[in-house]
């Protein structure tokens, strides 16, 4: 468990990296444990690791506004197209957002919005693999897993940490 300015996150991590950073009240969350323990064959159990420490220290340094970046070794666990997308999402700059239009012509998928939007939704390592960045072709943040609230709260985050003071 990592406490953050949003509320507390489940974190996950094996010897290659991280595979889990989820809000705890998430409703897909008991899904997405299953989901993780079925690709990596392997129980789920309390503990430290030094991934975890990592994830720690970089998470206080963003909430802090001191990091835009992590640099964190990561398991994502998804289709070709889902990796594609999250490498995708990696790539979006702190402070800056894109429609899901747009996300689907970066992954050479044009129109497939709803399939961005999809792959978005399955990230099971939220804030470090950015889909709160990616908004509507209006502007509007639209839905997030972890609540419309707690995206809006990072992007503003993040717009304040971009401006230079």
């Amino acid at each position: 468990m990592i406490d953050t300015p949003l509320g507390p996150m489940l974190a996950g991590a094996t010897d290659d990296g991280i595979c889990l950073l989820e809000f705890t009240d998430r409703r897909a969350l008991p899904t997405e444990l299953d989901t993780l323990r079925r690709r990596l064959g392997r129980p789920t159990v309390a503990g430290s690791h030094p991934h975890l420490d990592h994830l720690r220290t970089e998470l206080a340094e963003y909430f802090a506004g001191t990091r835009r970046a992590f640099d964190l070794p990561l398991i994502t666990l998804g289709s070709a197209f889902q990796e594609r997308t999250w490498s995708e999402l990696r790539r979006l700059a702190s402070g800056t957002t894109v429609s899901y239009e747009e996300l689907a012509e970066r992954v050479g998928r044009p129109r497939a919005q709803r399939a961005v939007g999809t792959a978005n939704g399955a990230n099971r390592i939220a804030v470090v693999i950015p889909c709160h960045r990616v908004v509507r072709k209006t502007g509007e943040t639209g839905n997030y897993g972890g609540g419309r609230w707690r995206k809006e709260w990072l992007l503003t985050h993040e717009a304040r940490a971009a401006t230079p003071a």
